[in-house]
């Protein structure tokens, strides 16, 4: 298994399916990391669509998306469901930030984040514009998350 990768790290490019609810229109395609470059991005790995913590995690950063957009940054839902369930997730909880389909946990397995039973463990990464990891949440448990306003918090430090 990866080790999860460091302060100061380069994060491997990757793509991975996904979708954006717009309005009513739920766009699909392909997201790559490489796309993100010149400007910070938030990775935020969960374990399932619609299961409690989850929901109020992706609501809460759903929530905030306008301040974490403001501090410069792109927010990305990763998890292992398909597209289909991503978007019935999106669009009974009305969410606006991509999410991602690792359907084999092919990104969470370079995170060091791939867990047993329930697939991968709750980690939000964010990373520079250049595509170093800035700052890092990995759970034990998945129980946790930290909410929009720490992620904003840790942006702004990008600026600083």
């Amino acid at each position: 298994m990866a080790h999860t990768p460091k302060i100061g790290d380069t994060v491997g490019d990757f793509q991975l399916p996904g979708g954006h609810l717009d309005g009513e229109t739920f766009h699909r395609r392909d997201y790559t990391l490489c796309e993100q470059r010149g400007k910070p991005l938030v990775l935020a790995f969960y374990p399932g669509d619609d299961t409690p913590v989850c929901t109020a995690q992706l609501c809460s950063y759903s929530d905030g998306l306008a301040d974490l957009q403001a501090a410069g940054a792109t927010v990305w839902g990763i998890s292992p469901q398909g597209l289909d369930s991503h978007e019935r997730f999106a669009r009974d909880r009305y969410l606006r930030l991509p999410l991602l389909s690792d359907h084999g946990r092919t990104v969470a397995k370079a995170f060091g984040i791939a867990a047993p039973l329930i697939g991968l463990r709750r980690a939000v990464f964010i990373l520079t514009a250049t595509g170093r990891l800035h700052w890092k949440h990995v759970t034990a448990v998945g129980a946790t998350y930290p909410p929009a306003a720490t992620l904003t918090a840790q942006l702004a430090r990008l600026s600083a």
